[in-house]
Parts: C-alpha cells; sequence; structure tokens
C-alpha cells in the first residue's frame, strides 16, 4: 500500500490496521482523507491571506501570517477530522443524519470563514479599483465640507467677492459694448447711436473720455478683487483647505496598498452593487458561486461520509468498540472483587497499626 494511501487515510481518522483488511474500502477513506486534507490547506492559505492583512507593515509580517495560517490549517483540520470520525454508522439513517446536523452547520461555518479570505484574493483588482473611487469620493466629500463649512465662516467676505466680482463682468461688457459703438462713430459706420460721419468728432472724443473712466474703475474693481482674494486665500490656509488635495494615481496605489482586512472585505461587499445603487447580478453571483463552492468542499467529508452504507469496515470497528468496552467493563468487575477480597485484609492491618500507636 502506498504512502499517500496510508497519509489520506490518517487524515481521515481510519485505523489503518483494520482497513487493510477490506480493499475494497480503501478508495472511499482515500477520498474522505484527501478531501479533509486538502479542506485544511484551503483553510491554511485562506488564514495566512487574512493574517497577512493584520501584520502587514510590520517586522516579520511574512513570517508572521505563515505561522498563523498553517495553526489556522491545522485547526481547522483537526475540526473536520473530528466531524467524520464523531457521526456514528452503527445507528439509523435518520438518527445519523439527526447526529450530523449540528456538524453540517459547523462544517456550513468553517466554510463561510475559509471562503472570504480567498474570495478576497480573487477578487483582488476589482477591490481595489473599488477602493480607490472610495477613497477618491471621500476626499472630495471631506473638500466639499471643508469649503461649505468656510464659505458659511466667512460669508461676509466671499458675498463681497462676488459682489465686486459680477460688478466687474457687467462693466467688463460694457466697456466692450461702448469700444465697439466708438470704433463705429470713427469709421462712419451708420446706426442707431451712431452719426455715421467718418472722423474723430466731438462725439467720439466724448465717448473716448467715458470709456476711459470706465477703464479706470475696471483696473480699480480688478486691484479689488485681487486683494480680497489674497485675502480669503489667507483665510484658507489658516483654515487648513489649501493642504486638502485630490489624491494623484500614485497617492491612491498607496492607501490602497496599506488598506486593512476590514476595509478590503467592505469592497468586496460593494462589488454587489453598481454606481448607481442598483445590484450587480454578475458580481453577486461570483462572490455566492465562489463562497457556496467552499461550504460544499467543507461539508463533503461529512455527506459522503453519510450517503455511504455501512461498510465492513464501519462493522469491524463497531465489533472492537463492543469488545473495548465489555473488557474495560471486566476489568472494572475485577478490580472491584479483588478490593472486596482485600477489604478484611486492609482492616486487620488498620487495627494492628492502631495497636502499635497505643
Amino acid at each position: 500500500m502506498s504512502a499517500i494511501n496510508r497519509f489520506f487515510w490518517r487524515c481521515a481518522g481510519a485505523h489503518q490496521e483494520t482497513l487493510e483488511k477490506y480493499p475494497e474500502e480503501h478508495s472511499k477513506y482515500t477520498a474522505i482523507g484527501a478531501t479533509i486534507f486538502f479542506t485544511g490547506l484551503f483553510a491554511s492559505l485562506s488564514g495566512g491571506y487574512a493574517m497577512y492583512f493584520v501584520f502587514s507593515g510590520g517586522t516579520l509580517d511574512w513570517f508572521l501570517a505563515i505561522v498563523f495560517g498553517i495553526i489556522w490549517g491545522l485547526a481547522i483540520f483537526n475540526m473536520d477530522r473530528y466531524i467524520v470520525l464523531s457521526i456514528n454508522k452503527s445507528k439509523s439513517g435518520w438518527m445519523q443524519l439527526l447526529q450530523a446536523l449540528p456538524r453540517i452547520l459547523l462544517a456550513i461555518l468553517i466554510g463561510l470563514v475559509i471562503s472570504r479570505p480567498l474570495e478576497l484574493k480573487i477578487f483582488d483588482k476589482e477591490i481595489r479599483e473599488n477602493l480607490r473611487v472610495r477613497f477618491l469620493a471621500d476626499q472630495r466629500a471631506k473638500i466639499d465640507t471643508l469649503n461649505s463649512t468656510f464659505n458659511k465662516k466667512y460669508s461676509n467676505e466671499v458675498n463681497q467677492l462676488k459682489a465686486i466680482s459680477i460688478e466687474r463682468d457687467s462693466l467688463e461688457s460694457g466697456i466692450k459694448t461702448d469700444r465697439t459703438k466708438l470704433n463705429y462713430e470713427i469709421y462712419g459706420n451708420k446706426t442707431t447711436e451712431t452719426s455715421g460721419v467718418m472722423g474723430y468728432g466731438p462725439y467720439a472724443k466724448m465717448k473716448e473720455e467715458e470709456l476711459k473712466k470706465k477703464e479706470a474703475y475696471l483696473d480699480t474693481l480688478r486691484n479689488k478683487i485681487a486683494a480680497q482674494q489674497n485675502a480669503i486665500r489667507q483665510k484658507q490656509k489658516f483654515e487648513g483647505i489649501l493642504d486638502q488635495k485630490v489624491l494623484s494615481n500614485a497617492s491612491l496605489d498607496s492607501a490602497v496598498n496599506v488598506v486593512g482586512f476590514a476595509d478590503r472585505n467592505s469592497a468586496l461587499g460593494n462589488l454587489r452593487y453598481d454606481a448607481n445603487g442598483k445590484v450587480n447580478e454578475s458580481n453577486a453571483n461570483a462572490v455566492f458561486f465562489i463562497a457556496l463552492l467552499f461550504v460544499f468542499l467543507e461539508c463533503l467529508p461529512v455527506i459522503v461520509k453519510l450517503l455511504a452504507g455501512r461498510d465492513p469496515y464501519d462493522n469491524e470497528i463497531q465489533n472492537l468498540r463492543t469488545l473495548h468496552d465489555y473488557e474495560s467493563d471486566t476489568n472494572l468487575v475485577v478490580e472491584k472483587e479483588a478490593v472486596d477480597r482485600l477489604k478484611d485484609t486492609y482492616v486487620d492491618v488498620s487495627i494492628n497499626k492502631r495497636m502499635k500507636e497505643l
């Protein structure tokens, strides 16, 4: 018999000396043991990946993740092995199912726990993109909130700047229109507001003087706006608004790289929904069926054990247990009888001992 088969028998918790007597059962217990082994292996990978985010950034993070991953895998392996071993095939089918029901529920829970970190790795690219979008939206929302708070706090200064800016824009538009009319008057273009006579006459001179006054006032407005903008900028700097910037691609990548397990798990849940809030059935089904796959893998040893009929190996194991129980009970009866027979001797020894003390 190969060493691999013996290894998987040990994983299944089979009594190897007894199982070797029944070659027809070898394949079944090899399959059960292999399933338990690979479930433990997946649990180890899953636990190690999850623990990596716990220790990420610290010293020996990879080493600690591997160590805790192995411990977690061994714990799940041992639990699965016990679940399979604890099913008593000597009972009826319904009793076996009732007996296995808590174990199946436990297997489902273990499968869900194992599947989550592996899902995080499978959807790593989608999770990173979701985190980038979320961080960028959070930063923009923070900037908008700070700007809104600033505008309320310094509403007088902001309103003054808006009023002056509106007046400047209106004046610039008026100057542009008046400049066009002046050119029409100088070059003799006939309109309702021009004489139609070419030349730089008194009316043209009057219009040009008005334009110079408006342009001088426009320069004054521009200076006021520049001074007001500089004052507001100083207040923004004092409030820390100017330090808030939209994250660059490099900054987003750095933030995503150091994010923890909880944020990644939250991002995985967000993959179920599109930006408009509607359920993305494709992503939701993918996450669900991957989790279902690991749940089925975890429940498989129990299911195989339940579906399999009572085989010669089970009968032999039950007979051995009955024999060992009878042997243990017999030893107990023998020891009790021996103690009863020695009771009188113990009494005589105790009496002699007390007589000597007196």
